[in-house]
């Protein structure tokens, strides 16, 4: 395994993506969310990252082990289909300078579907200039987002909101 991935049994798959935050390439980390067990078990799976990280695609198609007690896509599984991308995405544009943390999220459920479900999951050049602003002299600042979970006919399953943590690392 390269060095960039391996870590020991006492840190988690994301604390050693966050460890070493600037040493992968979006294939890479790709490869890596589609071969983690969480995903593997509830049938997600990334489907790009742009070269830039300011984009991610990720779908889920409708399993056996991922329905609920009516049929349709689990809700649990539908949020973590989306939970994890947006801190993770910040983390590689912003550098290891800054603290990206998950604070919030909730989600709210449109439309029950038995169909492959997406979600398409954006940080607009905006979005990074407005971080930096709020966050150069180290102050803690909470960005928002929506992320639309829609299904093969477009049709619009879930919205969730997420709120991240961010603040500059200050020197000491």
């Amino acid at each position: 395994m390269p060095d960039q991935v391996r870590h020991d049994e006492n840190n988690s798959f994301f604390e050693s993506i966050k460890a070493n935050s600037m040493k992968y390439t979006p294939n890479l980390l790709k490869r890596l969310l589609n071969i983690y067990p969480p995903y593997l078990g509830a049938g997600v799976k990334v489907t790009h990252i742009r070269e830039d990280w300011q984009e991610l695609h990720v779908s889920m198609a409708m399993r056996w082990y991922n329905r609920n007690a009516v049929g349709t896509h689990f809700g649990g599984s539908l949020y973590s289909m989306v939970d994890p991308h947006l801190m993770l995405l910040l983390m590689q544009l912003l550098g290891k300078q800054y603290r990206v943390w998950d604070k919030s999220a909730e989600i709210e459920f449109i439309k029950a579907s038995k169909s492959k479900v997406a979600a398409v999951i954006r940080i607009s050049d905006e979005d990074i200039e407005t971080i930096k602003r709020r966050t150069e002299n180290g102050e803690k600042y909470f960005a928002d987002f929506t992320i639309e979970i829609i299904d093969e006919d477009r049709d619009l399953v879930a919205r969730v909101r997420k709120t991240i943590y961010i603040r500059k690392k200050t020197l000491h």
